[in-house]
């Protein structure tokens, strides 16, 4: 049965905008949310929206506790897309930010799930494979392995997902990895926008896991709604398990750039402030056995990507 409302949080985002235009693609009625007063993404809302009245976008913080009750008064959804997340990985590692990286990401998702609990509405919330070690090759399985962060950004979204644990009865945690999408930064656009200036790009080998294309997640999410087969799933695009080197050489192949790669340990990379799990290797069968459809290949989700690009409907480069 498909939800009579949706609340969609964080739609400026990657996630967000995908899952805001997947919703409105299968005529479901979604209200996006952001900390913004206006709405920033590349979708344009219906005509005549009314971002005042929450219609079609609603400004909400989610690390206030009170806007969130308002707005969910307001919007009274029977679902949450959770979406809205600190996701500056490096970021987060500044210790004047860490204060601020678990008030986004374990407070806010703590008020949202609090809220959504009261109104009865089942809820949408996305982790990482930031919260596992990186320990080892073999996939991490959503239901027995034993998460152990090693950077501020998993510690944290690990915090919200116990969070949602500990005060939702109906909830889905979608842990994902590699995000790439149409609306916002990400390590494809980077790419594409390194090989205009650089011959050659050094780039990680040895952190080992596969991409997630947001548009083919929006996809999965809404069939998934009016289940209810909750709880823990790894979601990512199928296909071989790839290095970021590989990534990198599958875009550059697929887009026609002639760029060489030299490919370097994470120790010799060097630049990164935190610490990156080598093992992100995703054990997705789960979806499958509840029945439901795969990600597609992330080659071929890469290629749609791309076509995207070319014909001009992708910001944020």
């Amino acid at each position: 049965m498909n939800p009579r409302s949706i609340l969609i949080t964080g739609v400026n985002g990657q996630l967000g905008y995908d899952v805001l235009k997947e919703a409105r693609a299968r005529g479901l009625h979604a209200v996006g949310s952001g900390s913004s007063e206006k709405y920033h993404g590349i979708l344009p809302l219906p005509e005549g929206s009314d971002a005042d009245c929450g219609k079609d976008y609603i400004q909400m913080d989610i690390t206030d506790e009170k806007q969130v009750e308002d707005v969910f008064s307001k919007v009274k959804p029977d679902l949450v897309v959770h979406c809205a997340a600190w996701t500056n990985v490096d970021g987060a590692e500044d210790p004047e930010n860490r204060e601020k990286v678990f008030r986004v990401n374990e407070t806010g998702t703590e008020n949202i799930a609090k809220a959504a609990e009261k109104c009865g509405a089942s809820v949408f919330f996305f982790s990482t494979d930031y919260i596992f070690d990186g320990q080892g090759n073999r996939p991490w399985n959503p239901d027995l392995s034993v998460p152990k962060p090693l950077n501020v950004y998993g510690e944290s979204k690990l915090a919200g997902e116990n969070k949602l644990k500990e005060l939702c009865s109906r909830y889905f945690i979608l842990r994902i990895s590699w995000v790439f999408g149409r609306n916002g930064g990400n390590f494809v656009k980077t790419m594409l926008r390194l090989s205009e200036t650089h011959d050659s790009l050094r780039i990680v080998d040895d952190q080992i896991g596969r991409p997630t294309y947001t548009a083919d997640l929006a996809r999965l999410i809404l069939d998934m709604v009016g289940t209810d087969r909750y709880g823990i799933y790894h979601v990512s695009n199928e296909g071989e398990y790839i290095s970021w080197a590989d990534f990198a050489a599958e875009i550059f192949q697929a887009s026609g750039k002639k760029v060489r790669i030299d490919r370097v340990s994470t120790e010799e990379y060097g630049v990164s402030k935190a610490a990156r799990p080598k093992n992100s290797r995703l054990d997705t069968s789960k979806i499958t056995e509840n029945g439901f459809e795969p990600l597609p290949d992330w080659k071929d989700a890469l290629r749609r990507f791309l076509a995207d690009e070319a014909s001009g409907e992708i910001k944020g480069m």
